[in-house]
């Protein structure tokens, strides 16, 4: 049975989209779709995507391939909640140094934000074929808004919990395009060295730093 390009999604928890077809009723079923993701994440960084398929997913994760077709319509709803899981870990990843490490404010938190970016390209499987689904599709996470959109507004979550910033559109633009530019050095920083290129790192840094100051503080 073939991929297919169709993509069912179902609201989950939080009222978002998922690619699931049915959610995992039992922790057996729900380990079972973990499995099919680490499979994925595992493939993605030997094969990539186009030759990725459902029955390879399956035989990695030792599952059925009805198993797969019971969660999943076609490889690229799993692609999908892999990036979804990746976009999770980051998410959590940050927020978890923003309340353990003091930063006299935001843009010191810049810094932590590209860290678990770069660390996750270095450690997390799948994360540095995948991203955060640009590879595959600019709308993996969200069918009108594309994929950094989609971040900034997470990062844009974490900065007005954590230091207070005013909720503007001001913001929501300043944060869209400092994920973008961050978002193309940082690539470039793995084009030139698989772990990353320390110079090319600290550039991103920098360049990130310095825009945001410039747009933010002004206020």
């Amino acid at each position: 049975m073939e991929d297919v390009s169709t993509t069912v999604s179902t609201p989950n928890d939080l009222g978002e989209s998922t690619p699931l077809r049915r959610r995992p009723a039992q922790r057996r079923s729900a380990r079972r779709v973990e499995r099919m993701l680490d499979a994925c994440a595992e493939l993605m960084d030997e094969v990539g995507y186009d030759v990725l398929s459902t029955t390879r997913i399956a035989e990695r994760a030792g599952v059925a391939i009805g198993s797969v077709y019971q969660f999943f319509p076609d490889k690229r709803a799993i692609a999908r909640a892999l990036t979804q899981r990746h976009v999770e870990m980051f998410v959590t990843r940050v927020g978890r140094r923003f309340i353990t490490e003091e930063y006299r404010g935001w843009w010191d938190a810049v810094d932590a934000v590209i860290d678990e970016y770069v660390a996750m390209h270095r450690s997390v499987p799948g994360f540095r074929s995948l991203h955060f689904g640009d590879v595959v599709d600019l709308h993996m996470l969200d069918a009108v808004s594309d994929n950094n959109t989609v971040i900034a507004g997470r990062l844009r979550g974490l900065l007005l919990e954590e230091f207070g910033l005013a909720d503007s559109d001001e913001l929501d633009l300043a944060l869209l395009v400092a994920v973008e530019a961050g978002d193309a050095v940082l690539k470039l920083a793995f084009r030139r060295d698989p772990q990353g290129a320390p110079e090319i790192v600290e550039e991103a840094k920098e360049l990130v730093r310095g825009y945001l100051s410039r747009r933010l503080r002004r206020r």
